[in-house]
């Protein structure tokens, strides 16, 4: 049974599904499986090889005995690469073998449907502004697809141009939903994927920071409310390592179990004295953690304040989270210590590294008091011949032994592992710290902005009366690496640009692209700010200045008059509605000689063209021949012979001068009373 004429696919459409088949995908290249990859490659080859005419379309058993092989190999993976991504990538096969299968305007549509669902579920991770352009872009393009099903006459330039100008058309309606629009919690929780991002993790070893260092990847940016803090200050508290098996720093199981009950009850008081306030953008890690400078409080409903001084979302950080911190720099974190805290904080293992426990009883003996002896620790790093590199050498079984007394060179978790070990073989409690240290100031914006490769550890030891207490042995190794930042000390093209080699970071040592890679960074920065962190209180400040007190009244009266206006636009620019429009000035001009002419005796009926109204009004004013012959052959060039440009405009002057000309002409003429 052949297709009806109207259901025939279009060759321009079939043009514009090749284009946006390809853009639809490839933002989603990271969740495809190589299984599903093959089969989209297949689907893409095969559908331009039916466009060129080289093959035919597949047949239907082939399609479906694909579709099920697909399934089964989905159902077999989804352990393994997570819920969310299988179901992503189903659809995602689903589409593509769609689109080989297709046969009919009816499988076009369902094609370009599936499409707009798939750029957003692209939206569920790439949410940045340059990714929301790209995206509105492939949008407008899958809506050209539609288009060209009902114009396929036209040219691929009107197609782009109705396609581009429908999705003009939405926006406005999709700003004013943005803007009032409720903010509400999902009606559903979206599966979990199991890849990983960027990032810390919850046990550290040697080398597990140095693998961060390697990394671009923003962390999170801060606004300060008050002057920044100068760099040497900037530790941002990430994780708390207090369990050690001679080889791995891990979190302790009592407070992974309050981490797990995220309970409000084992929130922390809010500590008391001067403090300083600041507010967080933090990038999605798929983890709980959150980021805050000594002691951070924060008073946000979702984030509880650890027993540990740590900052902990309940819910994962699966994209983009703004909160606000408040760090109080004099307060005591953990005054008095439980024994049970105390034990865990001093425990070692029973044998190993003997070379390092006797130089941490030597320090013991030589001085007995804490606080120097911590001193006396540190000065020993600064005075002897260590190295810092991110390129340490490998150490055996005993790795605190090697590192301080064969390698001699480290990185911040050889050192600060080497220095917490000393201080419980001493018995003074203390514990391994991980997050960033720094952060790049951007000017432009007002913000700092923490990447990956600032991660870093050091370590905290409680003394009395202080509480727990930083202690850095990498200021002593490194200074500048403090003082200054990561890249005052290390080659950023040895470090985190070695394995980015399209990083804009590379653009820093160029002032002017510079200074452009900041200016974007801070309309991302602002986009992250005003659109993805456009919560409830922003929603309801706005509103207030637009309508002063927030009543129902208001906002509903508002709301139909937003709407009653985009109505009238869209209805006016698809043509169902129509204004009176600025006469042609060439008609007009035209007009104006009928009246004064009319004046003079001779009008004009509305059927009369203008060649036999100019022989008529000769016949009565034969003098006029000689101003009226070159105006009215202008006036009909204009009105009915196809010019260029050029020439258009050429004879437009002219008609003009003849127009003035004649005016002058009939205004002349003395009063003739024309019998009828």
């Amino acid at each position: 049974m052949s297709l009806a004429q109207g259901e025939i696919i279009g060759r321009q459409s079939l043009l514009w599904l090749l284009v946006v088949n390809t853009l639809v995908l490839l933002p989603l290249y990271d969740k495809m499986t190589p299984w599903s990859m093959g089969i989209c490659a297949i689907c893409l080859l095969w559908r331009l090889g039916i466009f060129s005419g080289k093959v035919a379309k597949p047949p239907r058993y082939l399609v479906t005995a694909l579709a099920v092989a697909s399934a089964i190999t989905l159902a077999l993976v989804t352990s393994q690469i997570g819920m969310l991504n299988g179901l992503i990538n189903l659809l995602i096969l689903g589409y593509a073998l769609k689109y080989i299968e297709m046969r009919d305007r009816r499988d076009v549509r369902a094609v370009v449907l599936v499409g707009y669902f798939l750029i957003a579920i692209t939206f569920i991770e790439k949410q940045s502004l340059w990714f929301t352009i790209q995206l509105t872009l492939v949008a407008t393009i899958n809506t050209c697809v539609l288009v060209s099903l009902y114009r396929n006459s036209d040219s691929l330039r009107s197609t782009a141009r109705l396609g581009t100008q429908l999705m003009l058309q939405s926006l406005p309606l999709a700003l004013f939903l943005f803007v009032v629009l409720p903010r509400l919690p999902p009606l559903w929780l979206v599966p979990s994927a199991n890849n990983a991002t960027t990032g810390l993790s919850d046990e550290v070893s040697f080398g597990d920071i140095d693998q961060l260092t390697r990394s671009t990847a923003l962390a999170f940016r801060v606004t300060f409310d008050a002057e920044q803090p100068n760099n040497a200050e900037l530790y941002w508290r990430a994780l708390v390592m207090e369990n050690y098996d001679g080889k791995r720093w891990t979190q302790d199981e009592s407070i992974k179990k309050i981490e797990r009950a995220a309970n409000a009850a084992a929130n922390r008081k809010p500590p008391q004295g001067p403090f300083l306030s600041y507010e967080v953008i933090t990038e999605p890690s798929r983890q709980h953690w959150l980021y805050g400078m000594d002691l951070a409080y924060s008073s946000e409903a979702d984030i509880l304040n650890l027993p540990d001084g740590r900052l902990y979302a309940v819910s994962r950080v699966d994209k983009k989270l703004e909160y606000r911190v408040s760090s109080f720099k004099e307060a005591i974190l953990d005054r008095r210590l439980a024994p049970n805290v105390k034990a865990l904080n001093l425990a070692l293992p029973e044998k190993g590294n003997p070379k390092t426990r006797a130089l941490a009883l030597q320090f013991k003996k030589d001085h007995p008091e804490p606080k120097a002896r911590l001193t006396a620790m540190m000065r020993y790093f600064n005075e002897s011949p260590y190295f810092y590199t991110l390129r340490p050498p490998q150490v055996g079984p005993q790795q605190l032994d090697d590192f301080l007394f064969e390698n001699k060179a480290g990185f911040c978790v050889h050192y600060a592992s080497a220095f917490a070990f000393m201080a419980r073989t001493t018995g003074l409690p203390a514990r391994l710290v991980t997050g960033y240290q720094g952060g790049e100031w951007n000017r432009t914006a007002g913000y700092l902005s923490v990447y990956q490769y600032m991660a870093h550890a050091w370590v905290e030891v409680w003394l009395p009366q202080s509480g727990w207490t930083r202690y850095d042995p990498t200021a002593m190794i490194a200074p500048s690496r403090i003082d200054d930042g990561f890249d005052a000390f290390f080659n950023p093209q040895q470090s985190y640009l070695l394995e980015s080699p399209f990083s804009t970071l590379r653009l820093r040592q160029y002032p002017l692209l510079n200074n452009l890679r900041l200016s974007l960074a801070s309309i991302d920065y602002y986009w992250s700010k005003w659109v993805l962190g456009f919560d409830n209180e922003r929603q309801s400040m706005i509103l207030k200045k637009l309508l002063g007190d927030v009543t129902s009244t208001k906002l509903a009266i508002f709301m139909l008059v937003i709407l009653a206006t985009i109505g009238l636009a869209i209805a006016y620019s698809v043509g169902l509605l129509h204004f009176s429009r600025q006469q042609d000035k060439v008609v007009a001009g035209f007009e104006q000689i009928c009246i004064m002419l009319a004046k003079k005796g001779v009008s004009r009926p509305i059927n009369e063209s203008p060649s036999d109204y100019y022989k008529r009004v000769l016949q009565h004013y034969p003098g006029l021949r000689e101003t009226l012959n070159p105006y009215i052959d202008c006036y009909i060039t204009l009105k009915y012979k196809p010019l260029s440009d050029a020439g258009r405009k050429r004879v437009l002057n002219r008609y003009r001068q003849t127009l003035h000309q004649a005016r002058i002409a009939i205004l002349r003429l003395n009063k003739t009373k024309i019998a009828p």
